[in-house]
């Protein structure tokens, strides 16, 4: 490998980590400002769960998406250096302010704009910007609405009655009937040879990552039916530990979605070095290096961020705290399935605010929720022009 691949590979690796300490906020903010676990405790709980990610998203569809928004013919390894340069002076920008910008769109922007610096704006294919632009909008969205809707569900279910525990157990046998559908349920398969069943089902990871997903609603649908009879300081008790599964569930879809970001671009590198031919071949140290660097990341923490996302738009009880974490999850779980690098700034900021609405709209702190929405507005372009600039300095130096 060329010393400027090397390079390329290092700086992935440097944002990779920077992305980890950037992003940690989103991980750990309700965990740590509902005191479920002291900020040191929460950034391990979310490293960890980071990096099991890497053993969850084996399909690197995202990473393809990445990868793609530039056309091949157009990705050299001066567009890569300068878009990654741009992405880290951005991230360290907002980090520095607080603001919690997006690390997947900043990378994608750098990107793009460095390409366009290179060959023009016919350098970038438009479909997987077009979908990536569009989820500024709809992640969020799909995080407040989610967020809402599971806030109502557990509101309904500390009621006394009948009613919200028939809502609880209609949910319990959906989850089941999916779990049914995804891994094609056939007794008859496991005589003499269940061990080699389980196996054959658990190795497609899109059985593994909605096996997951189920699991997690129905320990969320059990624990429904019990809310009636507890009184407020069990049931704060009891979301107190829910709480560190829907922080696993959120971290675990953080990990799998920003990484595989960083998988794409040194994939991409990697094919314009001629270390290899096409993305299917990239080297299992990749993904191995990419959930390392973002772990490691995370475990650095990420303070300043931390207290916009965890007091400042709205405050979070545990209670809210399992249900923005929740609304997260599973926002990240559909968009990763569907290849659509999404911004996990973005969906729990969404998510926090569909909390908050519940109570009342007023509970949202709309000023710093619009300040916010300057900041994702701003980052693909201003990401862009940041990576043209170095893009061209760069080529003069080639020159």
């Amino acid at each position: 490998m060329t010393f400027l691949l090397i390079t390329i590979i290092v700086l992935a690796l440097i944002f990779d980590f920077i992305n980890g300490f950037h992003d940690a906020a989103n991980s750990i903010a309700t965990i740590v400002s509902t005191k479920v676990l002291t900020p040191l405790q929460a950034v391990v709980w979310a490293a960890v769960f980071n990096f099991v990610a890497f053993f969850i998203f084996r399909d690197h569809g995202v990473a393809n998406t990445i990868a793609k928004t530039v056309k091949e013919i157009d990705i050299t390894l001066p567009v890569i250096i300068s878009g990654l340069l741009a992405a880290i002076t951005w991230n360290l920008f907002t980090w520095w302010y607080g603001i919690p910008s997006s690390s997947s769109h900043t990378l994608i922007g750098g990107f793009a704009g460095a390409a366009i610096a290179h060959a023009g704006f016919g350098a970038v294919n438009p479909e997987p910007v077009i979908k990536t632009v569009s989820f500024i909008v709809l992640a969020p969205l799909m995080g407040m609405l989610m967020a809402f809707i599971i806030s109502l569900w557990f509101i309904n279910s500390f009621r006394k009655g009948l009613a919200p525990k028939l809502v609880s157990l209609a949910v319990i046998a959906l989850v089941c009937f999916i779990l049914y559908k995804v891994l094609e349920w056939d007794p008859s398969k496991l005589k003499g040879h269940s061990d080699s069943y389980f196996y054959n089902v658990f190795s497609d990871t899109k059985n593994f990552k909605w096996t997951l997903l189920a699991l997690i609603l129905l320990i969320m649908s059990v624990f429904t039916l019990f809310l009636s009879s507890l009184n407020f300081s069990q049931s704060a008790k009891w979301f107190k530990r829910l709480q560190l599964v829907s922080s696993a569930a959120f971290s675990i879809g953080h990990g799998g979605n920003d990484a595989q970001k960083v998988m794409g671009i040194i994939t991409a590198a990697l094919i314009a070095g001629g270390v290899i031919q096409k993305f299917d071949q990239m080297p299992i140290w990749v993904p191995l290096a990419c959930y390392t660097a973002i772990a490691i990341g995370t475990m650095s923490g990420g303070w300043k961020i931390i207290k916009t996302m965890g007091t400042r738009i709205t405050k979070v009880t545990p209670f809210e705290g399992v249900a923005a974490e929740t609304a997260g999850a599973i926002t990240l779980f559909l968009t990763e399935n569907l290849k659509i690098p999404v911004s996990t700034t973005h969906t729990i900021t969404g998510s926090i605010i569909g909390v908050g609405a519940t109570k009342r709209l007023s509970a949202v702190r709309w000023g710093v929720t619009i300040n916010l929405l300057w900041a994702w507005v701003l980052t693909i372009p201003v990401s862009g022009l940041i990576a043209a600039v170095i893009y061209s300095v760069f080529n003069l130096f080639v020159k």
